[in-house]
C-alpha cells in the first residue's frame, strides 16, 4: 500500500523501490502542458489554413494580368491615365472657383449674382479647358469600351463547355485587337492637336483677375501643371507603339501588384485590382492616431494609480478603466457614428478653429473619428500591462531613491519609469497589436474610402476617410465566390494581418528582454 506523504501535498510513496512520485504535480503539469500544446497547434493550423487559401491568389492574379494584357486593356491604359489627369485638373479648377467665390463673399458686399458675374471669365476658361481635351476623352472612351468587350468575349469563350472539353481552340486575341492597334495611325496627330489646344487655352488664363494673391498663386501652380500635362501628351503614343501583347507576365508581377498596388477595385467592367497598400496605410494611420491618444492616457493613468493615488482612488479608477474592455466594440462604433463624429464636425466648424489643417471637417466618418474610438479600446490594455510593469519594480528602487533625498515625482520619472520601461514598451506594442486587429469600430467610423491618404496635406490627412485590412475582410467576405480570385485576395489580406500582429508581439517580447533591468 502507498502511504500518503503528510509533508508534501499530492505526494505518495510507492511500494515498489520506495520511489516518491508527485502524482498531483505531474497531472497539473500535463494539464497545462497539454493546453499550451493545443494553443500552439491551433495557431499553426490557422496559419496553414490562411496560407493554403491565400497563396493561391497569386496564380489567379497572374492569369488575371495576362488577360488584361492580351485583351488590350493595357494598351489603352496610357490614354485612360491621361483622361484621369485631365479630369483631376478640371476638378482642381472648380475647387479654385469655389474658393474665389468665398473670398469675394468675405471681402466684398457683392450678392450671389454679382459674384457669379465676376467669375464668369473663370467659368468660361474652365469650360474651354474641358472642351480642349474632348478628342482625347472621346478616343479613350471608345477604345476602353472596345478593349472591355474583347476581355468579356475572351472570358465567355473560355467558360464554354466546348473550350473546357478541348473542342474549341484558344481565343483569337490577335484578330480581336486589330481595331485597337489601328488607332495608332491617328493617335500621334490627335495628341499634337489636343496639346496645342490646351496650350492655347492655358495661355489665355493669364488675363484672369483674382480676389487675392493666394488664389493667384494657386492658379499659377495649376497653370504650370496644365502646361506640363500638355507637354507630356505625346508620351502615350510612345508607350502604346512599343506595347507587346505577347510578352509573358512574370510571377513576381502578381506579387508586386498586390503588395505595392494603390488600387483595390472589384466588380469592375474594366479590370479588377487587388492592391493592399491603401488598406495597409489606412490601418497604420488609424492605429497611430489611436496610440497618440491611448499611450499618454494609459501610461499616465497607470503611473497615477500605482505611484500617486490613494487606496480609495485606486479602487475607483482601476476597475473603471478595465471596464472599458468589456464594452462591445459595435457599441463603441455606434457611439463614434452618432455622437463623436457629429461632435467633431460641429467643433471643426467653429470660426476660431479654422486655422487647424483639415477643419472644417468635410466628412464626419474619417481616420480621426476611428482613431479616437480605437484609443478607448487600447487604453485598458496599455493601462493594465503598464501598471503591472510598475508594480513589478522592486520596492528597494523607490526606497533607495527617497532615502537619497529625491522627491516622489523625481523618483517616478528618474527611477520607477526607467526600471519599468521594458514592460511599458511591451504594453504599447501589444496595444498597437490590439487596435490594428480591430474590425467593427473601423468598419463603422473610418469612412471606408479605399485610397491612399494624401500625406502631402500635412495634418489634414487625419480627417480623411480611410479603409483598413480588417474592415475590407468583414465588408466583402460575404459577397465573394468561394475559391475565386477575390476570395483568395481577402485571405491574403488576412494572412498579411496575421503576420503583422505576430511581428508586433515578437517585437514586444524582444523589448521586454532587451530593456529589462536587473533587480537588487
Amino acid at each position: 500500500m502507498s502511504e500518503p506523504d503528510t509533508r508534501r501535498p499530492f505526494a505518495v510513496t510507492s511500494r515498489y523501490g520506495g520511489e516518491r512520485k508527485v502524482v498531483g504535480e505531474r497531472m497539473i503539469q500535463l494539464f497545462f502542458g497539454g493546453n499550451a500544446f493545443v494553443a500552439v497547434l491551433i495557431l499553426g493550423l490557422i496559419m496553414i489554413f490562411l496560407a493554403r487559401e491565400g497563396l493561391g491568389f497569386f496564380q489567379l492574379n497572374r492569369a488575371n494580368l495576362e488577360v488584361y494584357r492580351k485583351a488590350g486593356l493595357e494598351f489603352v491604359e496610357p490614354l485612360r491615365l491621361q483622361e484621369n489627369q485631365h479630369n483631376q485638373l478640371v476638378r482642381r479648377m472648380f475647387d479654385l472657383r469655389v474658393e474665389s467665390a468665398r473670398a469675394l463673399g468675405r471681402n466684398t458686399e457683392l450678392d450671389r449674382e454679382a459674384i457669379n458675374a465676376r467669375l464668369r471669365p473663370l467659368d468660361d476658361f474652365i469650360l474651354a479647358f474641358e472642351d480642349a481635351a474632348e478628342p482625347l476623352i472621346h478616343a479613350s472612351m471608345n477604345l476602353s469600351d472596345l478593349a472591355a468587350e474583347i476581355k468579356m468575349a475572351a472570358i465567355e469563350w473560355e467558360e464554354t463547355e466546348e473550350y473546357r472539353g478541348g473542342l474549341k481552340p484558344d481565343f483569337d486575341y490577335e484578330t480581336a485587337r486589330e481595331s485597337l492597334v489601328a488607332f495608332l495611325g491617328t493617335q500621334e496627330r490627335l495628341n499634337e492637336m489636343v496639346a496645342a489646344n490646351l496650350r492655347r487655352v492655358v495661355n489665355q488664363g493669364n488675363q484672369l483677375e483674382w480676389a487675392n494673391t493666394a488664389l493667384a498663386r494657386a492658379f499659377a501652380e495649376l497653370r504650370n501643371e496644365a502646361l506640363a500635362f500638355a507637354t507630356d501628351l505625346p508620351g502615350a503614343y510612345h508607350e502604346m507603339s512599343t506595347w507587346d501583347p505577347n510578352e509573358p507576365v512574370p510571377t513576381w508581377k502578381a506579387w508586386s501588384v498586390f503588395l505595392t498596388g494603390s488600387q483595390w477595385l472589384t466588380a469592375s467592367f474594366w479590370q479588377d485590382w487587388y492592391g493592399v497598400l491603401p488598406l495597409l496605410t489606412g490601418s497604420l494611420l488609424v492605429s497611430f492616431i489611436a496610440l497618440a491618444f491611448a499611450v499618454p492616457l494609459g501610461i499616465g493613468a497607470a503611473v497615477y494609480v500605482n505611484q500617486i493615488a490613494t487606496r480609495r482612488e485606486q479602487n475607483l479608477i482601476k476597475p473603471a478603466i478595465e471596464f472599458i474592455a468589456a464594452i462591445p466594440s459595435v457599441v463603441l462604433g455606434f457611439f463614434g457614428i452618432i455622437v463623436l463624429g457629429e461632435l467633431l464636425r460641429q467643433f471643426s466648424e467653429i470660426g476660431w478653429m479654422s486655422w487647424w489643417p483639415g477643419f472644417p471637417v468635410a466628412e464626419r466618418l474619417n481616420a480621426l473619428t476611428a482613431g479616437i474610438m480605437l484609443a478607448l479600446v487600447a487604453v485598458p490594455t496599455i493601462f493594465t500591462l503598464a501598471e503591472d510593469a510598475l508594480q513589478n519594480v522592486p520596492k528597494t528602487y523607490r526606497e533607495a531613491s527617497l532615502a537619497l533625498g529625491a522627491t516622489r515625482m523625481q523618483t517616478v520619472w528618474k527611477v520607477i519609469l526607467p526600471a519599468a520601461m521594458s514592460g511599458i514598451v511591451s504594453a504599447v506594442l501589444l496595444g498597437f497589436g490590439r487596435v490594428v486587429g480591430e474590425t467593427m469600430i473601423v468598419l463603422l467610423c473610418a469612412g471606408n474610402r479605399i485610397a491612399i491618404p494624401d500625406f502631402t496635406r500635412g495634418l489634414e490627412v487625419f480627417t480623411q476617410p480611410v479603409h483598413t485590412m480588417t474592415g475590407i475582410i468583414a465588408q466583402q467576405m460575404g459577397e465573394v465566390v468561394e475559391g475565386g480570385i477575390h476570395y483568395r485576395a481577402l485571405f491574403m489580406v488576412g494572412l498579411l494581418l496575421f503576420v503583422l500582429t505576430l511581428t508586433i508581439n515578437y517585437l514586444a517580447q524582444r523589448a521586454v528582454r532587451r530593456l529589462r533591468l536587473p533587480t537588487i
